[in-house]
């Protein structure tokens, strides 16, 4: 087994796609409608979704926001300098809701961005990315 996709339910694809690919350098990697269900998929991601996993955006029609709950944490991407790419998402529009440090408790540098549906995003420099959070 191996992990696919993640899906998060979005209010404008149209904007979603645009952060995922201008501020976070994903591609669309494919779309989909289906006009009997009313809803879009548009799946992006770094690599094919042969190669590694993705993240599914689905926009429902008629539906411009969710209620994240409380369940939900985050996605985390790997990145080679956390600061840098915070630097990059801000100059791109894109909001860091927490700035590069180091992890509570530990060493690791991460951050924090949210996607404009609120989505959070953690950053995790790429040579800690493997050893938890507490490393």
């Amino acid at each position: 087994m191996r992990l696919l996709h993640t899906m998060l339910r979005v209010g404008d694809l149209q904007r979603s796609i645009d952060f995922y690919t201008n501020v976070l350098g994903m591609r669309v990697l494919r779309t989909s409608e289906n006009s009997e269900y009313k809803y879009t998929l548009a799946f992006v991601g770094y690599t094919d979704e042969s190669e590694g996993a993705v993240i599914e955006l689905t926009w429902n029609w008629g539906v411009d926001s969710y209620n994240l709950g409380d369940a939900y944490g985050h996605i985390a991407l790997g990145v080679d300098d956390v600061a840098a790419t915070c630097d990059s998402i801000r100059q791109a529009g894109g909001n860091v809701t927490r700035e590069a440090g180091p992890v509570k408790g530990g060493t690791t540098i991460i951050a924090f961005v949210e996607d404009p549906d609120g989505y959070k995003i953690e950053l995790i420099e790429n040579k800690h990315a493997g050893h938890g959070l507490g490393a």
